[in-house]
């Protein structure tokens, strides 16, 4: 949309630089006109064949009542079922959601059929719960692949400073457990010389479920250790050492 303040209102502070303005339309009708907008954008010839919703858990967060919840589920169930039409039209191959909460990936997806699921945040090598263990596992059999995003909890796990988004402070008490992690987890990287890096990928990489990771990156220079990253060959006693440490649950099946 024209943009008529000095800059963006979508996600204020995030866009610079840009013409537009965009808004949020969550409904039957509002998602076939993004994806006729989309369509426009992309030169008119091309369609996109992996269609979503994306960041439905957002749109679900802002409700200020459990009844404002109900009506904005419904708003993304309509959302699907458009998407889900424009598939059965043969204008689309697959239909899937991305999302930060995979809680919100997991009711979506028990509603409404899906090919593929896009975990932001979630399954990593610090944070892997059982529950969403279990999801993964119930994905898999279901045939709905998963695509991983943001394994390194926006670089802090490899040095940044900034998890999830969020500047951590270390003199802060309740930033400093996340700093420790990473002080146990860079020292086991060293004992067995792996990369911080290497780990991250191929723990993200590791559930059967996984069909592909996502490594957004504003350095083209690291695009080609990124891809190294993914074979790079990690013993088994890394993992091990991991799980003694603390790193990764004992529960986790897949490495070690």
């Amino acid at each position: 949309v024209p943009l008529l303040t000095q800059t963006p209102t979508f996600e204020p502070g995030v866009w610079m630089g840009i013409d537009h303005d965009a808004v949020q339309k969550i409904s039957a009708d509002g998602i076939l006109e993004c994806w006729e907008q989309g369509c426009q954008l992309l030169g008119g010839t091309y369609r996109p064949q992996l269609l979503s919703v994306h960041d439905a858990d957002e749109y679900l967060a802002a409700a200020d009542s459990v009844q404002e919840e109900k009506r904005r589920m419904r708003d993304v169930l309509d959302a699907y079922q458009a998407l889900q039409d424009l598939k059965a039209q043969g204008k689309t191959q697959a239909i899937g959601i991305g999302a930060k909460n995979w809680r919100v990936i997991r009711d979506i997806s028990r509603a409404t059929d899906l090919d593929w699921v896009m975990l932001a945040v979630s399954f990593t090598i610090f944070s892997h719960p059982p529950e969403l263990i279990d999801f993964m596992d119930e994905l898999a059999a279901k045939g709905i692949g998963i695509i991983n995003s943001a394994v390194f909890h926006a670089g802090f796990l490899t040095g940044g400073s900034y998890f999830d988004y969020r500047l951590l402070d270390e003199q802060a008490e309740e930033d400093r457990p996340y700093f420790e992690w990473r002080d146990r987890f860079f020292k086991v990287c060293a004992r067995f010389q792996v990369s911080p890096a290497a780990a991250c990928i191929q723990f993200g990489l590791s559930h059967p479920g996984v069909l592909s990771i996502a490594l957004n990156t504003s350095k083209p220079g690291r695009i080609r250790g990124n891809i190294e990253s993914i074979t790079t060959a990690i013993a088994a006693s890394f993992w091990r050492a991991c799980k003694e440490e603390g790193l990764i649950h004992q529960h986790y099946p897949y490495l070690g």
